[in-house]
């Protein structure tokens, strides 16, 4: 079982920046393939960003290219959304993903508001 546990949201305004961290259970968190998906308030879940796998290679919704960028530390079993340029439309329940063995795993969720 792995648990995934997000941190790092709260209320900022249009054109700050906050950092998202996911704490991620487990002793091969290096194999975990890591990604950010939101949910806004009346909306489906949609994909933010991703590692190909645990390789180095990153995919981004067009929505956040060039404003989010995905990172991880596997020595801290930790994987990071850094978000600029936030925009009201950012705003949504930021939720953790990892892949392991063909299962995913969800964390919580934190609330990212950003007021225009």
């Amino acid at each position: 079982q792995v648990q995934l546990v997000e941190s790092g949201g709260g209320l900022v305004q249009a054109g700050g920046s906050l950092k998202l961290s996911c704490a991620a259970s487990g002793r091969t968190f290096s194999s975990y393939a890591m990604g950010w998906f939101r949910q806004a308030p009346g909306k489906e879940r949609e994909f933010v960003a991703r590692f190909n796998g645990n390789g180095g290679s990153t995919y981004y919704a067009d929505s956040v290219k060039g404003r989010f960028t995905i990172s991880r530390d596997n020595a801290k079993n930790t994987a990071y959304l850094q978000m600029n340029s936030l925009k009201p439309e950012d705003t949504a329940v930021y939720y953790c993903n990892g892949r392991v063995s063909g299962m995913d795993y969800w964390g919580k969720g934190t609330l990212v508001t950003v007021s225009s």
